[in-house]
């Protein structure tokens, strides 16, 4: 068979593969509170049918409300610079599903996808998984098959009952607590830590990114409950200077860590970056070899050794475009007070442009206010069934004092503010992931 005949077999079977993944088994992430499935029965018992895929590799295991993704790809980019087998499971994805699943920062082949469907299809069993338990086992079984050294897992919600806290870790990281997910985790930031605390495992250390005083009680009495030695990095600032790099990123000064540029741009990273630090301090005391040049080779080449993308990152400059997936009020606080630092010096003549979309089941009536009123809006909806229409986010936003367009779609939005702006104008994309996702994969496939 030629090469391009088997590519486009190839393809078309994985195509299949994914249509029977998102058709059978709703996807949270696009269709909301439908595809949620609390509890660790399932993925148990999956896992117990695929040979228990989990217990054949080590993990460091990442949880919190923000910044876990982040956290996730700096750690899994440090492993992977010191030469390990660095295994990565993320979600959502924004363009591909197979980002989700990584070993070194590349992505399961569509042979492994469409091969692990077919072997479930042939098991018929009556588990009835969730998507996110299946294609959590997906991963597992691809990394224990090739015999990763390590894997950073990434929590899907919460995580006494997420899928993912079947593993056994040598580390586990929350990285803070904010308000989401509240119909699931709790409506008080001492209901959410405690799922979030779930993670904490006996005997196993544990690092506290971000805490307040109520949030912080709730992990030390887990951590003491679970005899698990526990790190306060808000309170072991490993960073002892950092800068704003002109071009973009920080320039960061570390005692662990020596002097390095973190090319992740956005505000919040300097709290994720001492959150990781922090981590990498105790990679010695669970067995993980690491060195200055291996952390500085990671961070500095996240993005690069990982494939993370949508993080305040820059499309264009000019005029400058970012996006950005934070998508709760915590989340964006940080995004809007950075691009107002960041318009302000700008020329007079200047706009800021704004494409912004929500979920339907985020409290958008709260974070609307966050938004300057004058700026340019561009009011779309992601190409997902959880999506906030985009003339009741119109309605929305005329009560909260915000006026603009609305467009069909994310890349429609986007090329009206990209025809309108000049060179020094600022254009943000975000309000979703899946707005952000739109848009990468209308870049990606050349249809703007």
């Amino acid at each position: 068979m030629k090469q391009t005949d088997h590519n486009n077999q190839t393809d078309s079977q994985y195509k299949e593969a994914l249509d029977f993944l998102y058709s059978q088994l709703p996807m949270f992430s696009r269709v909301g509170a439908a595809a949620y499935k609390p509890g660790l029965d399932r993925t148990i018992a999956l896992d117990n049918l695929f040979g228990n895929p989990h217990s054949k590799f080590r993990s460091i295991h990442v949880a919190g409300t923000n910044g876990k993704g982040s956290t996730s790809h700096m750690l899994a980019a440090v492993l992977q610079a010191h030469g390990y087998k660095t295994a990565l499971y993320t979600s959502p994805h924004l363009v591909d599903f197979r980002e989700r699943i990584r070993i070194n920062g590349e992505m399961i082949p569509k042979e492994k996808v469409i091969e692990f469907t077919r072997r479930w299809k042939d098991c018929d069993s009556d588990i009835n998984p969730s998507f996110f338990e299946l294609t959590m086992t997906m991963a597992f079984d691809w990394f224990a098959s090739v015999n990763v050294d390590i894997a950073v897992i990434e929590v899907g919600m919460g995580g006494r009952l997420d899928s993912t806290n079947i593993i056994t870790p040598a580390l586990s990281v929350i990285t803070n607590i904010s308000f989401d997910h509240t119909q699931f985790l709790g409506s008080t930031l001492k209901e959410i830590a405690a799922e979030k605390a779930g993670i904490i495992k006996s005997g196993i250390p544990v690092v506290i990114g971000e805490a307040s005083t109520e949030t912080e009680e709730v992990f030390k009495n887990k951590a003491e409950e679970s005899s698990a030695p526990i790190t306060l990095a808000y309170n072991n600032s490993l960073v002892s200077d950092i800068k704003e790099n002109p071009s973009w990123g920080w320039d960061c000064v570390s005692m662990s860590a020596g002097n390095f540029h973190l090319p992740l741009a956005g505000d919040y990273q300097q709290k994720n970056l001492n959150t990781v630090l922090n981590a990498i301090s105790l990679f010695p005391s669970v067995g993980i070899d690491i060195n200055r040049e291996d952390i500085i080779n990671g961070l500095e080449n996240v993005d690069k050794l990982t494939g993370l993308r949508g993080r305040w990152m820059r499309l264009s400059e000019k005029p400058l475009v970012i996006c950005d997936t934070g998508h709760n009020q915590d989340g964006l606080r940080y995004n809007l007070s950075q691009l107002e630092r960041i318009y302000s010096r700008r020329s007079d003549t200047s706009r800021l442009r704004m494409i912004i979309g929500f979920v339907a089941d985020k409290d958008v009536d709260h974070i609307l206010p966050l938004f300057p009123k004058d700026a340019e809006y561009y009011l779309t909806n992601a190409a997902i069934p959880r999506a906030l229409k985009v003339e009741e986010l119109q309605s929305k936003c005329e009560i909260a004092g915000i006026k603009g367009n609305a467009y069909r779609s994310v890349a429609e939005g986007y090329n009206a503010a990209m025809s309108e702006s000049s060179p020094e104008d600022v254009v943000y994309v975000g309000g979703s992931t899946f707005v952000v996702a739109d848009l990468l994969a209308a870049i990606d496939n050349y249809i703007l």
